[in-house]
């Protein structure tokens, strides 16, 4: 029989949905084209393939607000990965601005910038450790900006990266990728990518704990709320 509780949130979700006739979740966003280069955990193997061997992949990013405050009011900011692999299924990685030291890792942060810290928030299994995944400020790079439409603004002068680390609990980040975004997609493209953060996953990674639940839960009732699949959009070919 159907879990009760998984059921009423389920349904909660999927009138809140309706409702907006939008994501449940970070409804305001920006989809980019981009690319992921990794080049490996630097220390000891994390035993997740994608993160420890070397490899370059086509990308869609959206970058977005959590409630959609408007223009640049603080918010709960989101930056959505998806990977291209050929004749596989895509790997979305999903991280919410949060702090960079280890006791805050945890908490969503609401911020103005979009440059900064983003953390998975949601702890992952990989084999018998727990990792954070996180994309960080390039250093180097130019900012973000403080709006979505500065965003896009700042994408279309000088293409931004963001530096992707994973890391214990308690450990240092440990950067193994960056990705590099490019052009901005249209509001069609933006509107039909839906992402997957615990079914898409990278091999050797599983999500674990209440949190897990909770947002396969509520992005599974909000994609079809919206007729869309965990693979619809952000594709380099035909949309699923």
């Amino acid at each position: 029989m159907p879990d009760p509780t998984s059921t009423a949130v389920e349904r909660a979700a999927a009138a809140l949905a309706r409702r907006r006739h939008a994501r449940l979740l970070h409804p305001a966003g920006r989809t980019f084209s981009a690319e992921v280069m990794i080049w490996g955990t630097p220390g000891p193997p994390t035993g997740v393939p994608l993160f420890d061997r070397p490899g370059r992949w086509p990308a869609t990013v959206r970058l977005s607000k959590g409630v959609a405050t408007p223009g640049s009011w603080p918010d709960v900011l989101g930056l959505g990965v998806r990977l291209h692999r050929e004749a596989e299924p895509p790997v979305d990685l999903l991280v919410s601005s949060s702090a960079a030291p280890p006791v805050l890792r945890h908490l969503p942060l609401p911020r103005r910038r979009f440059t900064g810290t983003y953390s998975s928030i949601m702890p992952f299994r990989a084999g018998r450790r727990r990792l954070l995944l996180a994309a960080l400020a390039d250093p180097d790079g130019p900012e973000l900006g403080r709006s979505l439409a500065e965003v896009a603004a700042a994408v279309g002068a000088d293409p931004p990266r963001l530096v992707l680390a994973v890391a214990s609990a308690v450990g240092p980040w440990r950067p193994f990728g960056q990705v590099c975004l490019d052009g901005q997609r249209g509001a069609r493209e933006d509107a039909a990518l839906a992402f997957d953060p615990i079914g898409n996953v990278p091999a050797g990674l599983r999500a674990e704990g209440l949190l897990a639940w909770l947002r396969a839960t509520t992005y599974r009732r909000s994609r079809r709320a919206r007729g869309a699949s965990a693979q619809s959009g952000g594709s380099i070919g035909p949309t699923v």
